[in-house]
């Protein structure tokens, strides 16, 4: 998958949710989506503008029938909610869903599938600021999501990360 793309989807916090919901077949209208989701209306419907911006849903031609959907997925959208999908099933039901609605948890989830260096990890999710990258990092490691392990034997010691438990799930999900 795309890092680029995941990053951009996950910007908005209910984009990753709305996708779920739309390919486990909750109808593509707002009012259905907005109750499954359980968001409220402004982040909502800033995350459903921002996934019609990315090309991942559009808005129906045919929509004004009331059993017509109002907004449909493009080919590249139903790839990526069949992701999304996946994704929130893991997580369904746990302590740590609502950390999938983190602009970074996702994406840093997919780039430590393998262990990684911070440095490696910032310059591939590059737009993310050190600051988000360690506050990110120390709250996944504290909901055994990541683990961080440092070498001893190497000078000075560097710290590698590496998706554990259902973040090493997530992440491969990401990568199938």
């Amino acid at each position: 998958m795309d890092i680029e793309l995941l990053v951009k989807v996950v910007s908005r916090a209910w984009a990753l949710d709305i996708l779920a919901r739309i390919a486990t077949g909750t109808p593509c209208r707002q009012a259905p989506l907005l109750a499954a989701t359980g968001a409220g209306r402004t982040a909502f419907a800033s995350s459903l503008a921002h996934l019609v911006g990315l090309g991942l849903l559009e808005r129906n031609p045919g929509h004004g029938h009331p059993l017509r959907p109002e907004f449909r997925l493009t080919a590249q959208g139903e790839e990526m909610a069949g992701v999304a999908a996946r994704i929130m099933g893991l997580a369904a039901n746990r302590p740590q869903a609502p950390l999938l609605r983190r602009s970074w948890t996702v994406p840093i989830l997919a780039v430590t599938a393998q262990p990684r260096h911070f440095t490696e990890i910032r310059s591939t999710l590059s737009p993310i600021t050190d600051r988000a990258l360690s506050q990110s990092l120390r709250v996944l490691e504290d909901q055994d999501m990541v683990r961080r392990e440092v070498d001893g034997f190497a000078r000075p010691p560097r710290p590698t990360y590496r998706a554990i438990e259902l973040g090493a799930k997530i992440a491969r999900v990401i990568a199938a």
